[in-house]
């Protein structure tokens, strides 16, 4: 009999090409908090990264980002349309949560303290049919997000 799992993610890894800019970015905009760093790594994490340099991990709230630099990034933004993951939804704890943070996007972007690699503005907040409040935002490296306010919680 197979036992059924119950899927958690733990992190999610982000490649940056300036690794304390996007520090500096998810500390200020998501308050992530760093809890340790790295700058050793496992024959096979050199294989499947060469070049890699340092690795930062974040965390808010139950969230985990390992922020990490390699020497020969490219700089270029994956393919629109190719395989990616399109996008990751946080889940914020009232609709108040997204006027405040889409605001602080957008003082963080004219405030000229950090590179992004697309000019893009966050969108408007919309809401759907079931009453979910988001927007959408890239964050230093041009990875999209949404922030969400779900009223049920689903």
């Amino acid at each position: 009999m197979h036992q059924l799992i119950k899927p958690k993610i733990h992190h999610l890894g982000v490649q940056t090409a300036d690794l304390d800019n996007c520090l500096a970015w998810y500390q200020e905009f998501l308050g992530a908090e760093k809890k340790w760093e790295i700058d050793r790594f496992s024959d096979l994490t050199l294989n499947r990264l060469p070049g890699i340099g340092r690795l930062i991990e974040i965390v808010v709230g139950d969230m985990r980002l390992h922020l990490f630099d390699r020497a020969d990034h490219s700089r270029n933004q994956a393919d629109e349309n190719g395989y990616l993951f399109q996008h990751v939804c946080i889940q914020v704890d009232m609709p108040d949560n997204l006027i405040a943070k889409r605001r602080q996007w957008i003082d963080l972007y004219k405030s000229g303290h950090y590179k992004f690699v697309r000019p893009d503005l966050p969108t408007e907040i919309v809401v759907d049919d079931n009453g979910v409040q988001s927007f959408y935002f890239y964050d230093v490296n041009g990875l999209e997000y949404e922030l969400a306010y779900i009223p049920d919680g689903r």
